[in-house]
């Protein structure tokens, strides 16, 4: 694929230019079977047949483009860091599978294509378990005294969030009204127990939350957008003081479930 294509697919802001970034800045993992570049007459050929996003660039072209190969679109994929780029990926991957499923059960009789795929389907399955590698871990646990490590995931867990975050923890201090006060989402704070003078001084100065008083929960939870529902098994005020865990809820049923009974 063409470093412009991906661009456009991976919704970089600067186009190639945050492609060649992100390359240049990893380019251990990008060996010449990963990426390489056209030559000029490659891109003469390219430029009169199929590939019509060169001819914009003209026939004079300063910068020869980059293509990626499979390996090289999965790699590409773990050094970006577009607000698409996993999204995008797992499409690839999906696919990359369902071609050669395709071709496996449908075209059997065109022997040359089964043969190439064949000769490739190790290769595939090599990117299937780097993807699987990279993928995000969704449980995590924390010992006694990562502290940093704990807060850490907790603003990269509110950084997902695209309009409105949910939390309810029946303690609330002031170290999350900090960490909120960074963000320009819309927050709901579920509470039981809370310092009455903290909330009010930050409401002098940030209109991002709002308090809502529920003694009903025991559990902690942080629910994004209203589709994504994380658990946690201490306070946020207490996070990283003793061994807890923060993980991530797939069903969908009990997020459901959850937001009926926040009404």
């Amino acid at each position: 694929m063409l470093d412009s294509d991906l661009a456009k697919l991976y919704e970089c802001a600067n186009g190639t230019k945050t492609i060649n970034q992100a390359v240049k800045r990893h380019i251990n993992r990008f060996p010449e079977r990963f990426m390489f570049r056209l030559t000029e007459e490659e891109v003469r050929i390219f430029s009169r047949s199929q590939l019509g996003t060169l001819k914009g660039r003209g026939h004079n072209i300063k910068y020869l483009p980059y293509v990626f190969t499979e390996q090289g679109v999965a790699m590409l994929a773990t050094v970006l860091r577009t607000p698409v780029a996993e999204e995008v990926s797992i499409r690839i991957m999906d696919a990359f599978v369902a071609m050669r499923k395709y071709i496996s059960t449908n075209l059997i009789e065109q022997k040359y294509i089964n043969d190439l795929v064949l000769k490739d389907s190790q290769r595939i399955d090599l990117l299937e378990d780097a993807f699987s590698s990279f993928k995000e871990q969704n449980n995590h646990i924390f010992f006694e005294g990562q502290i940093y490590d704990a807060y850490s995931l907790m603003i990269k867990i509110f950084e997902k969030a695209l309009s409105s975050i949910i939390i309810i923890d029946n303690y609330i201090d002031k170290n999350i009204l900090d960490i909120l006060s960074k963000t320009n989402k819309q927050v709901t704070l579920i509470t039981n127990k809370y310092k009455i003078q903290d909330y009010e001084k930050y409401k002098e100065q940030y209109n991002n939350v709002t308090l809502v008083v529920n003694n009903s929960f025991h559990d902690r939870f942080i629910i994004l957008d209203k589709k994504d529902l994380y658990h946690s098994g201490a306070s946020f005020k207490d996070l990283g003081n003793k061994c807890f865990a923060i993980s991530k809820i797939e069903s969908k049923e009990l997020l459901d479930s959850l937001l009926d009974k926040l009404g």
